[in-house]
């Protein structure tokens, strides 16, 4: 059993974030192909994986070394690199990839500005064309450029074989939880019979609970919004007194109480947020209590 698949390396200079995207039927395969750290590169190792490729390329790149020059060393190492199947980018989004040819059909990659696409035992061709296409007219942050690849291989046949797993991983300098290291966003769907739809789901949910909110989406707080959450708030015992459309000091404390026990302090807190509310959050807690 190998990580026969397809996925997608890139860089987006306008965040410093690089990433991996992957999709493949192979159990948990965001633990074995996406590798990527910030302000170095991404790799993305499949094929009979090489898995050493990951921590392997991501210290050459950290010499200075680009990413052809870093694909070169590896594949030279290698005896068994004609079943391999690597994509590279590296700190400046320089990008490399190798399809060997003992890669099972159809396999092949493409290289393009910032980015590469790779993938074997495919449907065929169509899947990588795929998925360089939407990468390239996608908007958005990284992770959501990746996911439309994903979709797009996806879209396209995919892994012939069929679907288990699929994975995305986001670097950024200080982009992970506590701003202490770079792991912005990797979420992985292990087993699932349609995964990078579910991918996509997941990818929604670290949207609302991890951005900050924007500044267009600030809605003032009036007095019939007051009561609607005064009776969320009732409901969930957070709230003792009566709902009086009033947003005083009271209803703040009780709803940063249910804010935080929903993980979203980053779109309100009582600080920076007082008197508004961030329709993102609105309308999640709508659906939850509404």
């Amino acid at each position: 059993m190998h990580p026969s698949t397809f996925s997608i390396t890139a860089y987006n200079p306008t965040e410093r974030a690089w990433g991996v995207g992957v999709a493949s039927k192979f159990l948990a395969v965001g633990a074995v192909v996406p590798w990527a750290r910030a302000g170095v590169g991404a790799v993305a190792t499949q094929s009979y994986a090489k898995v050493g490729f990951g921590p392997d390329g991501l210290a050459l790149m950290a010499q200075g070394r680009s990413a052809p020059d870093t694909l070169q060393t590896l594949l030279a190492a290698d005896p068994d690199r004609e079943q391999r199947q690597v994509g590279i980018v590296d700190a400046s989004g320089g990008a490399a990839a190798h399809t060997g040819r003992e890669c099972h059909a159809w396999a092949g990659h493409v290289v393009g500005e910032g980015f590469t696409c790779q993938g074997n035992i495919l449907a065929g061709e169509r899947v990588v064309a795929a998925m360089a296409e939407a990468y390239r007219s996608a908007g958005g942050e990284l992770a959501e450029r990746l996911l439309a690849a994903l979709l797009a291989g996806d879209d396209a046949g995919g892994d012939r074989r069929g679907k288990q797993s699929a994975a995305v991983l986001v670097v950024r300098p200080g982009g992970g939880y506590g701003g202490d290291n770079d792991r912005y966003l990797d979420l992985r769907v292990d087993d699932h019979p349609d995964p990078v739809p579910e991918l996509r789901r997941l990818i929604g949910i670290h949207r609302l609970f991890f951005q900050p909110p924007r500044p267009e989406d600030q809605l003032p707080i009036t007095e019939a919004l007051a009561r609607e959450i005064q009776s969320w708030l009732r409901r969930t015992g957070h709230l003792q007194s009566d709902i009086s459309g009033v947003w005083d000091d009271t209803t703040k404390r009780a709803f940063w109480e249910l804010v935080s026990v929903e993980n979203l302090e980053e779109r309100w807190n009582p600080e920076s947020s007082t008197n508004m509310i961030d329709r993102v959050a609105l309308e999640y807690l709508r659906e939850r209590f509404g």
